[in-house]
């Protein structure tokens, strides 16, 4: 199987045939996606299962504050929250990452002093995407010098839906680049589309093969900052396009859905998504992550009452 963009060099030299290209990828049966991700979604889960599903959920989350009023105390306790999400019991297993503005990375890589848990950082004038480039890549060169492991872009919304394909393609080029470090080493990127902005699934999977092709190391579904976010269905049209993408190039690419994941339920579904649509291959923190703030407090409630037979409420765990 090839490891290469050697077969895709064409479609990125000029918009037209990125258009082409893009235009000419299977059309999305809406009706068809919308209904196998509600018959994954019933799949039932027996105790065993439902307990590592809980763990492995725990352990992709990326625990996000994103508020004007954030300060360095609320990020330095989430930060400790990442690292010992159950003070009770010591197994629980550490998020992913932490995930802050680019000015609040200094205060959270030193809060988790070297813990197995990352710093993620939004970028390029998040959450709407409305800045000149340059003060785009500054951001990201910011947060990425302050210690950012990871950073998660926003793509320019109206550029995608006024056509320009080269220029989105062209922007996450050139924030991947920003992403690396005097050193060589790089931060891992993550495009967020904002699919709720998109209007269809069409256009959702033609954002996600530009992602892909312009160097993404995850693509994400949204910044939790509009009305529609992470769904079912368009996390499964991304995981197919992320299968395709591997089929085509041996490159494997993350998916985050992200806003509105609040219950172990729904993580639950998520994580049948993704092993029935991509494979166990993406069953891991390194290739699937679900943006959150309140789900961790629901699946720590469901892992005390699967240990302890109690279901012992919202008043036993930290609030975020």
């Amino acid at each position: 199987m090839p490891t290469t963009l050697t077969a895709f060099a064409d479609v990125t030299t000029s918009d037209s045939a990125l258009r082409r290209f893009l235009h000419g990828l299977p059309g999305v049966d809406a009706v068809g996606l919308e209904a196998r991700a509600a018959s994954l979604g019933t799949r039932s889960i027996k105790t065993t299962a439902k307990a590592y599903a809980i763990d492995l959920a725990i352990s992709m989350i990326d625990l996000t504050t994103l508020e004007g009023a954030d300060t360095p105390g609320k990020v330095r306790a989430l930060s400790a929250k990442a690292v010992n999400p159950d003070p009770t019991d010591r197994t629980t297993p550490t998020t992913a990452a932490v995930c802050v503005y680019p000015d609040m990375v200094a205060t959270a890589k030193a809060a988790l002093n070297g813990a197995d848990v990352k710093v993620a950082s939004v970028a390029t004038a998040f959450p709407a995407g409305r800045a000149a480039l340059p003060v785009k890549l500054a951001d990201t060169r910011d947060a990425v010098a302050a210690g950012a492991d990871e950073i998660d872009m926003v793509i320019d919304r109206g550029a995608f839906l006024a056509g320009r394909y080269l220029d989105t393609y062209e922007l996450i080029k050139a924030v991947k680049e920003a992403c690396v470090r005097p050193d060589g080493t790089e931060a891992r990127l993550k495009v967020i589309f904002e699919t709720g902005e998109l209007s269809t699934y069409d256009n959702i999977r033609r954002a996600s093969w530009i992602g892909m092709l312009a160097g993404a190391d995850f693509i994400k579904t949204s910044t939790g900052k509009v009305g529609v976010n992470a769904t079912p269905a368009n996390t499964l049209l991304m995981l197919e396009a992320v299968r395709d993408f591997k089929e085509q190039t041996g490159i494997q690419i993350g998916v985050k859905p992200a806003g509105g994941i609040r219950t172990t339920k729904d993580a639950i579904k998520f994580l049948v998504l993704v092993n029935e649509t991509a494979g166990e291959d993406w069953l891991s923190n390194h290739w699937f992550r679900f943006g959150a703030s309140s789900l961790l407090n629901d699946l720590l409630m469901q892992r005390q009452k699967l240990s302890t037979g109690r279901y012992s409420g919202p008043d036993y765990v930290t609030v975020d």
